[in-house]
């Protein structure tokens, strides 16, 4: 039962953070909406700060599990065709996941705030992704699928489109099919360029 009221407490909270952010998110108004009182959540959490916390532990632990990390590696594609499926695969989670794209709000936002959501948006957005494929593009190079070159540029020159076209997607959901079109053609080209 404690265990289902934290979930609750922690899931309310990321709605509330990801919409009005952590000043704007009030704890009264956060209570209310789970109809607990202010006692009964401080019996879950001692503070907003812990809310806070705990609730960026929570989508970081489900971020590596779902999309991956790089103590959580995908499975090296064996050839190009595996790799546009596995990229647009991550790409519908990352655009469609209801929680992650709370915390990407999240993070886009409170970045200029917090020191942890700074590291986390830095880490998430480009290093972690980056770090990923760099793996990937080391595994496919020693399998014969792509080329020989540079991973760490290879795999920047890639993430950085495809995390341009999610952010479009953040910004203006009507033009995922626009957004979807361009990734499709810059990973045909990639392959194109890079495949063996």
């Amino acid at each position: 039962m404690a265990k289902d009221t934290k979930r609750r407490i922690l899931d309310a909270a990321l709605d509330m953070f990801s919409e009005k952010g952590y000043a704007g998110t009030n704890i009264r108004e956060l209570s209310a909406s789970l109809n607990l009182g202010k006692s009964s959540l401080y019996r879950h959490f001692e503070s907003k700060e812990e809310i806070w916390n705990a609730v960026i532990d929570m989508m970081a632990a489900y971020y590596d599990e779902h999309f991956g990390s790089v103590d959580n590696l995908p499975v090296i594609p064996q050839n190009t065709d595996e790799l546009y499926k596995m990229t647009m695969g991550m790409v519908d989670f990352t655009i469609h996941d209801e929680r992650i794209v709370k915390v990407r709000k999240l993070l886009l936002t409170e970045q200029f705030h917090d020191e942890r959501a700074r590291r986390l948006a830095t880490r998430y957005f480009l290093e972690d992704t980056e770090e990923i494929f760099t793996n990937i593009f080391e595994g496919m190079m020693k399998n014969g699928s792509i080329r020989k070159m540079n991973s760490k540029v290879l795999a920047f020159s890639y993430t950085s489109p495809i995390t341009s076209l999610v952010h479009l997607c953040d910004r203006e959901p009507e033009r995922e099919p626009e957004a979807k079109e361009k990734l499709d053609e810059f990973l045909r080209m990639f392959i194109e360029e890079y495949g063996e």
